[in-house]
């Protein structure tokens, strides 16, 4: 009898072992690519122009042939797209560039990655007061985005166009206060990026991104006093999945049609120069 106990906890034990192994087995299979779901639509969040436009052209002319069931959720705010990538609430984003997203992985601690570059949308500088940038008064008032990549590729564009001088060595975080050079002693109010376009009627001029630029009914290409040059320009926007997504079927179809001919016509014919495509 007390072979026969030793026998059945040797059993049980041996069992709770296999079964500890079979469970960590299963739990470590299950967040691995081979038993990802990628069944459903690929929901893709963008912010309203000109990203979900392009996506839903994709989604109206190319989606259907491709195999490729697209879903598209705008937002209007630059934080939103990000976290819901990284909570898996949407599959993939497409609104940003590189050195935004290297300063928000950084600072929010989420994994998200690029998939492939689409479009350039030329930052510009805008003014309902005056028709050209050296009209600017001394002591102008001029409105930037408050986000640190955006601040830091607005006051670029100024240094770029002879309005201030940065100091040297200023990489994508540059504030007011790397302005090495100020001859106009422009002075410089920070918006969020979405509210430059109205803060137009409130300063002298306004450094507004390209997407807002369109959503406002600016033409970057027409309206801007001075606007970013296309190239050797880090500031391309892209498709972007949480790390480790790339390989999501779903997402590589769409990134081959993000790159097509038609996407690249489409682009061209529709915002004339305002949107530039990057492939």
């Amino acid at each position: 009898m007390r072979n026969t106990a030793k026998l059945t906890t040797a059993v049980l034990a041996a069992g709770a072992l296999t079964f500890g192994l079979t469970a960590c087995g299963s739990e470590k299979g299950s967040s691995s690519s081979s038993s990802a779901d990628y069944s459903g639509p690929l929901v893709v969040a963008a912010s309203p122009t000109p990203h979900a436009e392009i996506l839903n052209f994709v989604k109206e002319n190319l989606a259907k042939k491709a195999g490729l069931d697209l879903e598209v959720k705008e937002f209007t705010d630059y934080i939103t797209p990000n976290t819901a990538t990284e909570d898996g609430s949407v599959g993939a984003n497409y609104f940003q560039n590189q050195p935004y997203l290297d300063d928000f992985n950084k600072k929010r601690g989420t994994h998200i990655v690029p998939v492939v570059t689409v479009h350039l949308e030329p930052l510009g500088l805008y003014s309902h007061k005056v028709k050209s940038a050296d009209a600017l008064k001394s002591g102008a008032t001029v409105a930037v985005p408050n986000d640190a990549v955006n601040e830091a590729r607005a006051l670029k564009l100024l240094a770029a166009n002879g309005l201030i001088t940065l100091k040297d060595g200023v990489g994508t975080e540059a504030t007011p206060q790397d302005i090495a050079k100020n001859p106009k002693n422009l002075k410089f109010k920070e918006v969020e990026a979405a509210q430059t376009p109205r803060s137009l009627d409130d300063v002298d001029a306004a450094v507004v991104n390209g997407n807002y630029a369109i959503s406002a009914g600016l033409k970057p290409a027409k309206d801007a006093l001075v606007l970013e040059s296309a190239k050797n320009n880090p500031y391309g926007n892209f498709l972007a999945v949480e790390k480790g997504n790339e390989k999501d079927p779903r997402v590589k179809k769409l990134a081959k049609l993000l790159t097509s001919p038609e996407v690249k016509k489409f682009i061209e014919d529709k915002y004339q120069g305002s949107v530039i495509p990057s492939f």
